[in-house]
């Protein structure tokens, strides 16, 4: 009879036993500066990125998550596109939190486009493609806030453009369009933007709210040399 712990078929039973000769361990994969063989998921570190989009691709999610000895310490979710899914990020940020990366793939994490970008990140840390694979000791809990940059405002881009306007520009990462300059053909030549972490940031440091929206005006391009400047939501 055969010691396996598992049901095996008549066919298997009956066969002779062959001898398994090298024992073939993982393939080592770079972690945080090290080679490491990975036998659990205990073995798995790293910080990355996961981008996911939800079935009828009206919202997209960046998921980072900054993992160490195979838990998540740290998890900024960033979504665009769809008014529901910021709460599911909202809810998404208090589950992954102190889970394992298997855990957290197998978790509903609320919305599918966070979904996808957990199944994303996990197959790149486990395959050792993490944004730390040859960082000694990798990054430090709270990394992923620099992604952010001064404010803590996620990076977002929003232009709309028709064949019979134009382009309107409508936020950059530096901040919200106040306006557009254009030149005597009417073509972009800069923009007048308001930088909104840092003025919301002024105004909770206790700067007037006027004080603080001029003090965080500022201009891009040849914005100076402007002969018509438009409100891109007005005009």
């Amino acid at each position: 009879m055969s010691d396996c712990p598992y049901a095996v078929s008549h066919e298997v039973e009956n066969m002779c036993t062959v001898a398994k000769g090298p024992k073939h361990g993982p393939a080592p994969i770079p972690e945080e500066g090290k080679w490491v063989k990975a036998f659990e998921i205990k073995d798995i570190s790293g910080l990355t990125h996961g981008i996911g989009h939800c079935a009828p691709q009206q919202g997209a999610c960046k998921l980072t998550l900054n993992i160490k000895d195979g838990v998540i310490r740290e998890a900024l979710v960033e979504t665009i596109g769809c008014s529901g899914m910021t709460h599911s990020a909202a809810m998404a940020a208090e589950i992954l939190q102190g889970k394992t990366i298997l855990e957290a793939l197998n978790t509903d994490l609320v919305c599918d486009a966070i979904n996808v970008a957990m199944r994303e990140l996990f197959l790149q840390i486990v395959y050792g493609r993490s944004q730390t694979a040859f960082s000694e000791g990798g990054l430090p809990i709270g990394a992923s806030l620099e992604d952010l940059g001064k404010g803590l405002r996620s990076q977002v881009g929003t232009m709309f453009a028709t064949e019979q306007k134009g382009v309107r520009y409508l936020e950059m990462a530096e901040g919200y369009i106040l306006d557009m300059a254009l030149d005597a053909d009417n073509e972009v030549i800069g923009y007048k933007f308001i930088h909104v972490g840092k003025m919301l940031s002024a105004v909770k440091a206790g700067k007037s709210y006027r004080e603080a929206f001029e003090s965080n005006v500022k201009t891009y391009g040849r914005y100076d040399e402007g002969v018509k400047f438009i409100d891109p939501r007005a005009e």
